[in-house]
């Protein structure tokens, strides 16, 4: 009896042992290791769009931070981050030379709606993540098409669509006189202006529609043709030099209109300052990210804690430029994808995490504003609040809009 009681208690044990759980595998793609995680970077360093090159430096710095820290479930972020010169051609070069040479895991926050065209096509076809894209153009959101492609940002249809209300609220018979990128940003931002218009105050309120292109030295000309149009609302769809440009112009020749800025070019440091700011005083705006200028937020613990990192990691950044604290946002929205990733660091599973953000909240983003996303939803921040510089710093007003329907 005794002898059967003992071959039972073996045969448990062994049952009890094979039904211990077993630590989860460990599963990688290229740029993946037990140490280490390859994140490559495309920006524009030089040439005419390089106001923007702050973004990726205070990617840089924000990794080095958490390198600092202990990594990422204790993996480092080797981030390699390559110049374009906001040329699509280089664009494709940097982007082979990061997916085949340097073997990324994927592709972060490269800089520009032409450039990310250019390689959108090539990333798909290779599977390699193209995440949370630094453009607003409504067709890096096309999930059916490009599942691999991310954007992060509010899409320019969006912001059109915010600007159109706030003209037919408040100057319903204004004339409008548009200046635009002339790329797939640029069209975006003035097809979501008109469709917030709708087809007849489109027709009837814009006077003039003006594209430039950033090869050209200057804007000086189309804003000497958009004042003779008589507009009296300027839409200033430019990127930073040109931008500053635009407002130091128009001051220059005594043309007074409201003026309506692209949220790309808001920054005081970057923009608002070059360009003179008792030429920039009453700019209306809109912005999702808090404005390190605002002295709204000099007692908040985000923009405190965000002036730490800055004095630490990046001390000879602009600390008077959201594009400091936009470059910060991304960089920790990154972050939050790869932990979630856990030990399955896959290029497959970085896109299922990306597209897995709930409620996400950031304290540099504007109060109320979430980062959600979905397998359906490639639109990570979807809201936005309008704004009025008064010389010193953009005055948040009116409420949190949210712009889905200019997602479409």
């Amino acid at each position: 009896m005794s002898q059967t009681r003992g071959i039972l208690l073996a045969i448990l044990l062994v049952l009890c042992v094979g039904t211990e759980p077993v630590a989860a595998e460990k599963k990688y793609d290229p740029g993946a290791s037990d140490n280490e995680i390859k994140i490559g970077n495309i920006m524009p360093y030089s040439g005419p769009l390089s106001a923007y090159a702050l973004i990726g430096r205070a990617e840089a710095a924000f990794f080095k931070k958490i390198n600092d820290e202990g990594g990422i479930n204790g993996r480092r972020i080797n981030f390699i981050s390559y110049d374009d010169a906001f040329s699509p051609p280089k664009t494709v070069e940097q982007a082979r030379k990061l997916v085949e040479s340097d073997e990324v895991l994927l592709i972060f926050q490269s800089l520009g709606t032409p450039t990310n065209n250019a390689i959108r096509q090539y990333m798909n076809q290779k599977k390699v993540p193209q995440l949370f894209v630094a453009t607003g153009a409504t067709q890096f959101g096309d999930w059916k098409s490009f599942p691999w492609t991310m954007g992060w940002q509010p899409t320019y249809q969006t912001e059109g669509r915010i600007y159109a209300k706030y003209i037919l609220q408040n100057i319903p018979q204004g004339k409008i006189g548009i200046l635009y990128q002339n790329d797939d940003s640029g069209r975006d931002y003035v097809k979501g202006l008109k469709d917030g218009l709708g087809a007849e105050a489109a027709k009837r309120m814009i006077v003039a529609e003006l594209p430039y292109d950033p090869s050209e030295p200057t804007v000086d000309s189309q804003v000497v043709t958009l004042k003779t149009s008589r507009a009296d609302i300027f839409f200033n769809e430019t990127s930073p030099k040109f931008a500053a440009q635009a407002i130091r112009k128009a001051a220059e020749i005594g043309w007074k209109p409201v003026q309506l800025l692209a949220s790309i070019s808001n920054s005081v440091g970057s923009v608002l300052r070059p360009a003179g700011l008792e030429n920039a005083k009453g700019i209306l705006s809109t912005n999702y990210l808090k404005d390190p200028t605002d002295p709204t937020w000099k007692d908040d613990p985000a923009i405190k804690e965000w002036a730490s990192f800055m004095d630490k990691y990046f001390p000879e950044g602009d600390k008077t430029s959201t594009f400091s604290v936009y470059g910060y946002l991304t960089a920790q929205t990154i972050v939050q994808v790869l932990k979630q990733c856990g030990d399955e660091l896959t290029r497959e599973n970085v896109m299922r995490q990306a597209a897995n953000l709930k409620d996400f909240e950031l304290g540099l983003l504007l109060p109320g504003i979430k980062i959600n996303t979905s397998p359906t939803d490639y639109f990570p921040v979807e809201q936005m609040q309008m704004s009025r510089f008064n010389g010193e710093h953009g005055e948040l007003f009116g409420p949190v809009i949210s712009g889905e329907i200019g997602t479409q």
